[in-house]
């Protein structure tokens, strides 16, 4: 569908966020929820794990509507959950506009599919594009890795090389190669933090149904999504404040023993001498830790960790993880 058609077209535009684990899709839907538009967005968030930390970080206000999905993945054990939702969200007049957020371990094709095989879809909601994000730290090997993102990258309308300030420009092109051996017609933008027009992202109209059948001839099938059962998530909880300093050398030993497959972790954190909450990601060897708003009064503090990867122990986890706790709390 050109642009031009996307605009005389007055069904709500969907756009699908796409991209492996920690690779910036909920820093994208908060830059975009963020801009001063003056439209009315309904978000919907899947997260792969059974406690929803992306949803708590999603910038909300009166012109934005969230849905959470947790546990499950659209592409398959909740995608009757995402009908329902659509077919409820579609009946409000004055929405603008509806954004995706799918799990870092979704196959984009069956997410698709449900807009062609559900007819109360397609008479009141329209593709708009598939944005992937693509981390250019972590990009081959997460394509080495993980059948779901080469399906991500292959999928794109369009492809966001994010993270492109931690890689030389030499890296950059060399990754953009990459993305172009499985995805030659997307475009593509280079980014830092997910920043990116709006205009370039929503309303776009990059949606095409004879492309997207070129690359999965089958996609309209409605066939079972299988994921790779060696792949898990748990949460890790703690009501005690966290040591940060005895967290980050325990963090760092796991990531020196089993980097390789823990693939992204992310919590909220009660966390010794702050009185805000503190967010900490890593994705690999990349980690961050930034204080966020201040508790609220009455707010439980506790701590969620979230840990996503390949063949983890719980348990083992579990067990360090108490070990962080401050002494005597």
């Amino acid at each position: 569908m050109s642009n031009a058609s996307a605009v005389s077209d007055k069904r709500i535009p969907v756009t699908v966020v796409t991209g492996f684990l920690g690779s910036g899709k909920t820093t994208l839907i908060n830059r975009i929820l963020a801009e001063q538009h003056g439209r009315k967005i309904a978000v919907i968030v899947n997260e792969f794990g059974e406690v929803s930390i992306d949803g708590q970080l999603i910038v909300q206000n009166d012109q934005e509507e969230l849905v959470e999905f947790n546990n499950g993945c659209l592409c398959c054990t909740v995608r009757g959950d995402l009908i329902d939702t659509l077919d409820r969200l579609q009946q409000r007049s004055e929405l603008d506009a509806i954004l995706i957020e799918t799990t870092g371990l979704a196959d984009p094709a069956p997410v698709a599919s449900t807009f062609f095989l559900e007819d109360k879809l397609t008479s009141k909601t329209r593709l708009d594009s598939f944005i992937a994000l693509a981390d250019a730290v972590n990009l081959e090997q997460n394509l080495a890795q993980s059948e779901e993102a080469q399906e991500q990258i292959a999928f794109a309308d369009i492809i966001l090389l994010n993270k492109a300030d931690l890689v030389s420009k030499e890296r950059l092109l060399e990754v953009e190669h990459v993305i172009r051996r499985s995805n030659p017609i997307a475009k593509i933008y280079h980014t830092s933090n997910s920043d990116i027009d709006l205009e370039k992202v929503i309303g776009v109209g990059a949606f095409e149904l004879e492309a997207k059948l070129e690359v999965d001839p089958n996609f309209l099938d409605d066939l079972e999504h299988e994921h790779d059962q060696s792949v898990g998530s748990f949460v890790l909880r703690e009501e005690r404040p966290i040591d940060m300093n005895r967290f980050m050398i325990w963090l760092n030993e796991k990531l020196a023993e089993q980097g390789e497959d823990m693939y992204r972790t992310k919590g909220i954190f009660n966390a010794q001498g702050f009185n805000e909450r503190v967010i900490f990601q890593s994705v690999r060897m990349l980690t961050t830790m930034v204080p966020e708003r201040m508790w609220k009064s009455g707010e439980e503090k506790i701590t969620e960790y979230v840990m996503i990867g390949k063949n983890l122990d719980r348990d083992e986890f579990a067990e360090g993880f108490a070990s962080c706790v401050v002494p005597g709390s």
